[in-house]
């Protein structure tokens, strides 16, 4: 088989003789039957023989360049038509950390799920004291973060006053600055929303779906992985407010941004920490407790976790049943 590209600023040609392709690695991996499943990507030997064509082939091109490439190559599209540059990358260095190929040195840059340094200026510093009810600061305003000085704000508030800390969210997401408006502008707090957690039995018995339909439909999810008021900020019925906006405007920023519908938002919460007071007040619903593992743990590494509680908001009046298709996209 042969394919023509570019893999950065240069093109290729790459000739493929499947049928004899020697996979090395753990024995799992050398078996030609066996299909390995990332967020979503299959690969078997005839996807891990390209791969590795494409990797030693393309010299002096970025991890995401490689990636790009290859979601190219396979049709690793999102139901919108981006690629799933992303989620390719992560399944890339897997790889890598099994020995099965050598990808080109990481460039100099903050890796993705690490602690980023948090800045501390003068204006994530405590403002203005408010008290009383949400009535009074109406209306609640939800702007997406898109440039450098509302990333750092970002950063800084929820880095400064989250109990977990900011990190550099895992693949697809969102996140907002969350602002009153009366009497005057300001700032209260912060809404991040992230790709879903790999698997979780109550969200997984909720939904009644099947191992195809969740591999299949999982990134039509969105995990509520950061939520922040800050801590000088006490106003009654704040919370479930930003939720409310939140859940009416997630579906359609969300598409923008990635091409993909979304059905169902989830969240997690620290049971010793929060009742989750403000969920159940903007309707979401209150399902069971976690394994106690991390939501990215599909090896059982991390057993020790405290479990959360778990919440989940259909965005659509079917989504379960949408949830449970199995059948190939259109």
């Amino acid at each position: 088989m042969r394919l023509a590209g570019r893999c950065g600023s240069s093109c290729w040609t790459f000739a493929f003789d499947f049928g004899k392709v020697a996979v090395e690695g753990p024995a799992a991996m050398a078996q030609e039957r066996v299909r390995h499943a990332f967020a979503g990507l299959e690969v078997g030997s005839k996807e891990l023989a390209m791969i590795r064509e494409v990797v030693d082939g393309c010299s002096g091109v970025t991890r995401m360049e490689l990636s790009n490439t290859i979601c190219e190559l396979l049709g690793w599209r999102r139901r919108g038509g981006g690629l799933k540059g992303r989620e390719c990358r992560e399944l890339l260095e897997r790889l890598e950390a099994g020995g099965l190929l050598r990808l080109p040195e990481k460039r100099k840059g903050r890796p993705v799920g690490s602690k980023t340094r948090v800045p501390v200026t003068e204006r994530g510093e405590p403002g203005r004291a408010l008290t009383g009810s949400v009535g009074e600061y109406a209306p609640v305003v939800l702007e997406p973060v898109g440039t450098e000085d509302e990333r750092l704000m970002f950063r800084e508030l929820v880095g400064r006053y989250h109990y977990l800390g900011h990190k550099v969210p895992f693949g697809a997401h969102l996140r907002y600055l969350v602002y009153v408006s009366t009497p005057e502008r300001q700032i209260v707090g912060g809404l991040q929303f992230s790709s879903p957690a790999w698997r979780m039995a109550e969200r997984d018995r909720w939904i009644g779906w099947n191992e195809t339909a969740r591999k299949r439909n999982l990134q039509q999810i969105a995990n509520n992985s950061r939520f922040l008021i800050v801590p000088w900020v006490a106003v009654r019925n704040l919370a479930s407010s930003i939720l409310s906006v939140a859940m009416r405007r997630i579906g359609s920023d969300w598409k923008e941004r990635y091409g993909t519908e979304l059905l169902l938002a989830e969240t997690l919460v620290d049971p010793e920490r929060f009742r989750g007071t403000c969920y159940r007040a903007a309707n979401w619903i209150a399902l069971g407790n976690t394994t106690g593992r991390g939501r990215m743990d599909r090896d059982h590494r991390n057993e020790n976790l405290a479990p959360k509680k778990l919440f989940l908001y259909p965005l659509v009046a079917d989504a379960r049943g949408r949830l449970q298709q199995a059948g190939e996209r259109a």
